[in-house]
This record gives structure tokens, C-alpha cells and sequence, in this order.
């Protein structure tokens, strides 16, 4: 069966030549046109309205709809750091004969209200020619909402991070590897059902959460699955799947629908040891909030604008391209709604941290990115206020889709990407990336000390993908946080062994656990190092934890990739070393 390789130069020596084709900005009309919106002012602001030119809705008897989807994929496959930003919406109805590829920031979605809706007699391909068959840098992009019915029967869906498949109905199998079994490095399914298994191939890892699936076919270093109907029995290291039969807490990613001629987001409802699809049963469970709540921005408003659509009562729904803000996002009322298309992207300026939310009920933040400043910013994402205590058990913060990028598309500088001192927040998929390729890329020039810090109690992540960061990738002090899959790679670039001295211990752990902390759980976690700078550079652990009965862990693994760097031990002081060059784990099955 085809599997990784054992020596991996990863996206470092790969990726510099393909990653930086440059893009037509399709998308500077629409900036252009923004500017001429009025800035914020005592004028009530106008809600709805036009979702604006890259997002491109389609209807059974649209014409053309193969050409256009190809014009697009010939201009975003591969720009990885460009400015170009899209959304493909499908109206309800049946669709014949298309093959739908997807390149960078590119999002297709379907507008019914359940996935079967929609139906594509055809497939949604990523796929990964165009980086020589290597599909390790097949970031931002995203599937959802659609059923698929693929033409050889066997959609391929060859992702890394960033790259969610929600809510989704393959009407056959699922291949995750690109043509020809390159390397692969993902990824994320939640609330979708494949009829058929699912084949990872040359996947290292994946976290599959609340879906349904007709089997899975094999694992290389670390699947995970929770509240997943037909997922493999629980049997890390051999062969690593780590299984849970639900997730303790669920609440799916809103989305835009149509309601007869008229645009809606839906809301779905809290679930409490979810297991299967959000909507396999008739109608989802949850509410609909009309678009004319929502304050429909457009690239080139600002943060006053924005800012005053909020304080206004609206919701904000965040049309394709880049945004700049001189000032964070101020999130102050319960039940909120931020929700991106076509990874609408936020852009902090002068230091600025791009969203604040307040001490509130219910905030829902999904689908965009957060691309740090050239000037540091302190954080980029604050997750309630500092001292945050409120119980927001009943109708939890949920952060969703949300990414965070500090360089590669050029020089960008943040202490920490995200802050976490809300009670019950969920963050489901993440993936907050210092750049390890791209430009602006250096030790100091894209510095970033700390992806996640988690100060705030009972915080669940579900899916949970930190890379790079000069020190902690994750440092978690609050009480009773639990996180079902994490994936981690230590930073390439670290010069030499003193930069990642952490006092007396040799390098930061990925994953940092508070001594104060005594209640904390994890599944399904795994950590790799490839100090390329510097090969002899040596952790003493991938994950750092107090030594308390109630801080458990299950299906820990550290990897060396290619023998460029070592780990001493996986967790604290337990489970053996990596050593030579041969890219295999190193577990330990549950801890203590």
C-alpha cells in the first residue's frame, strides 16, 4: 500500500519555487469599488445587499458553468500567496458533468439546506500537479454543503491544512492522496457522509469528527476519529487510529442558504456526545437569521465601518478579499455572527489585533483568515477580554474554519495568533501557521513566539493544527481544556540549539500544559520536528504536562522527519527517543 516516504524535505525545499506565482487581481475591482464606500458615520448603515463579484452563484440552467470554473482554477492553482479570493455558490438543483477544481482561496458551496439539495453528477477535485504531485502545500480552500456523485465513483480530495470538508454527501468513496501517492499532509471532515471508504493513502494524519463513513482504509502516523459511524476500532500505535464514539461537544459552522429567492445563514443547534451527521435525519436542528441582519461588507471597508455595522446590531458577513483594519473587530454582543466567504482575508495594520469578542453568549467567528501585519501585533484573535469568567456552557463561543497566517505572504510579525480567555469556547479547525516558506520568512523576520494560548476554563478544541512558532506552538493554563487531534511541526528554522532553549530543557515543547493546571485531556496528538538549519538541534520532549492524576493523554507520537533534529522522550519524560533518519513515531499510548 503506498505510504509516506521516510526521508521528507517537507515544504521547505519544495515549495519556494511553485509557492510564489504571482495571480491577476481579479479581486481589485471589487476593492476598488469599496473605496468608494462611505467610511462609517452617524448614517444607519444598509444591511443585505449585493454579495459582490467573486462570489459566483450558479443554477441548474446557468451557461457555461465547466469554463468558468476552470478560468478560475487556472488563476488559483497556483497562487498560494495571492490576492485573488472566491467563493462558488450552487443554487438547489441538479448539476451534470462537471469537475470542479479547486486552487487557492477558493470555496465551493451548495445553497439548500441540507447537502442532498444540491447534487453534482461529477466531482470537486484537489489534486496536486501542479507542485509535482506533492500535495503538502494544498492550504485554503474548502468544500461544503454539496452531495457528489463522482464520475469514476471515487471523489479525490488531496489537501493540507486549512482545507475543511463539511457537511458534505459523497455518493461514493473518498480519496485523500493526489495522483501518484506524493506526500501528503491533512486534514479535516466534519458533519459529512461518504457511502463509500475513505482512502487516505499517503495522508500522515487526519481528524475526521460527527460523519459517516462506509470504511476507512488505512493510517500512516495519526488518524482521529469522534462521533464517527463506521470509523476503525480504537487501536493506536498499530495501526494508529485513535477513536472516539462521540464528540463531547459539537455545534456545526453556520452557512449562507437560500429560502425560495431569498439568502438566510443558518445556525446550527449545540450538540452535547454528537455522533453521525448534523443533518442525516430530515431538516437540521437550528436556527435561520435573514441576510438583511447582516451587514454584507465588502474589500476596502474598514475597521470604522465594520466596527459601526456591529455596534449597529448586525451581523457581519464578510464577502471575498482582503480587508484592512487600523483597529481590532469589536465583537461586544451575544449571538454574534462574523462569517468569511471565499477565505475573506483580515489584515491588522499598525499593530493592531485584527477581533476582539467580549465576555458574551454565543459568538459564531468562521471562515476567514487572519494574515498578521509588517508592525507586531500583541495577539490577532482575543477570545473574550483578560479575566474572562462567565459560563457560557449553555450556548458556547464557537470559533470555526478560522485560520491565522503570520508570514509568507510577506513579512508579518504577532506575539500570539490567538488568545483564549473565554469559558466553553470551541475552536473547531484551526490552523495557525507561522510561514515556514513564502516570502517574509526568517527567524526573527516573521517572529512569532506563541500560536494558542489558552488561559480561560472548560475549552474544547477539535481540530487543532499549530506550526512553526519560535517558542510554545501551544501553552494552555485554564482548567478542564480538553483537545481531540492536534498537529504540530516544531519550526524549521530555529539557528542553532540555544534559540529553542526553554531554561534547563532543550527546546519548547509543542504543547505546554500549566504546572497549576489539574484537570486536562487530549487525544490523538502528535508533533514533528525538521531542523533543517540545524540537524543537531535535540527536544527533550514533544508535549509538556504537571504530573496530576487528572491530566490524561491518549495517542501521543513525535516524529523526526528525515533525521533533522531528535526527541529525547514524547511526553515529559516518557516514551522513547527518535533517532537516525528513518521518519518513524515514537508513541506512547496514554499518559500516565
Amino acid at each position: 500500500m503506498p505510504h509516506s516516504p521516510t526521508s521528507l524535505s517537507r515544504r521547505t525545499v519544495l515549495g519556494a519555487a511553485a509557492a510564489t506565482a504571482a495571480l491577476p487581481a481579479i479581486g481589485a475591482a471589487t476593492a476598488s469599488a469599496a473605496e468608494a464606500r462611505p467610511a462609517a458615520t452617524a448614517t444607519k448603515l444598509e444591511a443585505g445587499g449585493d454579495l459582490g463579484p467573486n462570489v459566483i452563484v450558479f443554477d441548474p440552467s446557468t451557461p457555461g458553468i465547466q469554463a468558468k470554473l476552470d478560468e478560475i482554477f487556472q488563476q488559483q492553482e497556483t497562487a498560494q500567496f495571492g490576492t485573488g479570493r472566491y467563493a462558488l455558490l450552487f443554487k438547489p438543483g441538479t448539476y451534470s458533468g462537471l469537475n470542479a477544481q479547486l486552487g487557492f482561496y477558493t470555496s465551493i458551496s451548495g445553497l439548500g439546506l441540507s447537502p442532498d439539495d444540491t447534487t453534482i453528477n461529477g466531482d470537486v477535485t484537489v489534486d496536486a500537479g501542479w507542485f509535482d504531485g506533492n500535495a503538502t502545500q494544498n492550504f485554503w480552500r474548502s468544500a461544503e454543503n454539496l452531495a457528489l456523485v463522482p464520475v469514476s465513483g471515487t471523489n479525490r480530495w488531496a489537501v493540507a491544512q486549512a482545507a475543511p470538508f463539511r457537511r458534505m454527501h459523497v455518493r461514493g468513496g473518498l480519496n485523500l492522496s493526489p495522483d501518484g501517492y506524493g506526500w501528503a499532509s491533512g486534514g479535516y471532515i466534519a458533519d459529512s457522509r461518504v457511502d463509500g471508504s475513505v482512502g487516505p493513502y499517503s495522508q500522515q494524519q487526519w481528524y475526521t469528527r460527527d460523519s459517516s463513513v462506509g470504511g476507512w482504509l488505512n493510517a500512516v502516523w495519526n488518524m482521529v476519529f469522534s462521533g464517527v459511524e463506521g470509523a476503525p476500532a480504537q487501536s493506536f500505535p498499530d495501526p494508529p487510529y485513535t477513536t472516539l464514539d462521540t464528540t463531547p461537544v459539537s455545534r456545526e459552522k453556520p452557512f449562507l442558504y437560500l429560502d425560495g429567492a431569498d439568502y438566510k445563514v443558518f445556525l446550527p443547534e449545540k450538540r452535547t456526545n454528537a455522533r453521525g451527521t448534523s443533518w442525516g435525519n430530515g431538516t437540521p436542528r437550528g436556527t435561520s437569521v435573514p441576510l438583511t441582519q447582516f451587514y454584507v461588507a465588502q474589500p476596502g471597508d474598514g475597521a470604522d465601518t465594520l466596527n459601526a455595522a456591529l455596534d449597529q446590531g448586525l451581523h457581519l458577513l464578510l464577502t471575498p478579499g482582503i480587508y484592512h483594519l487600523d483597529a481590532p473587530l469589536q465583537v461586544k454582543r451575544a449571538g454574534t455572527v462574523v462569517l468569511g466567504l471565499g477565505y475573506a482575508t483580515l489584515i491588522p495594520d499598525g499593530g493592531a489585533t485584527a477581533v476582539r469578542v467580549a465576555d458574551v453568549d454565543g459568538v459564531r467567528l468562521a471562515g476567514f483568515l487572519v494574515d498578521a501585519g509588517t508592525v507586531n501585533s500583541d495577539t490577532l484573535l482575543e477570545i473574550g477580554p483578560s479575566g474572562a469568567s462567565a459560563d457560557h456552557s449553555a450556548d458556547p463561543i464557537t470559533v470555526q474554519d478560522v485560520f491565522v497566517r503570520i508570514g509568507g505572504a510577506g513579512a508579518g510579525k504577532a506575539t500570539t495568533s490567538l488568545v483564549v480567555n473565554a469559558r466553553n469556547t470551541i475552536v473547531d479547525h484551526t490552523w495557525i501557521w507561522r510561514a515556514d516558506h513564502g516570502d517574509g520568512v526568517g527567524w526573527d523576520t516573521n517572529r512569532a513566539d506563541y500560536g494558542v494560548v489558552v488561559n480561560g476554563d472548560d475549552v474544547l478544541m477539535t481540530g487543532l493544527f499549530v506550526e512553526h512558532f519560535n517558542k510554545y506552538d501551544v501553552q494552555w493554563s485554564g482548567e478542564r481544556g480538553r483537545t481531540i487531534f492536534f498537529q504540530n511541526e516544531k519550526a524549521y528554522d530555529a539557528p542553532n540549539q540555544a534559540a529553542v532553549q526553554d531554561g534547563s530543557v532543550k527546546g519548547f515543547a509543542a504543547y505546554k500544559v500549566a504546572d497549576s493546571v489539574t484537570e486536562h485531556e487530549g487525544w490523538g496528538l502528535g508533533s514533528y520536528c525538521f531542523y533543517n538549519t540545524d540537524p543537531t538541534i535535540r527536544q527533550d520532549h514533544g508535549f509538556a504536562v504537571p504530573d496530576k492524576p487528572g491530566v490524561k493523554f491518549h495517542g501521543l507520537s513525535v516524529v523526526s522527519l528525515g533525521g533533522k533534529g531528535q526527541f529525547e522522550h514524547v511526553i515529559n519524560s516518557t516514551g522513547g527517543a527518535t533517532s537516525g533518519s528513518d521518519t518513524v513515531p515514537s508513541t506512547v499510548v496514554s499518559y500516565p
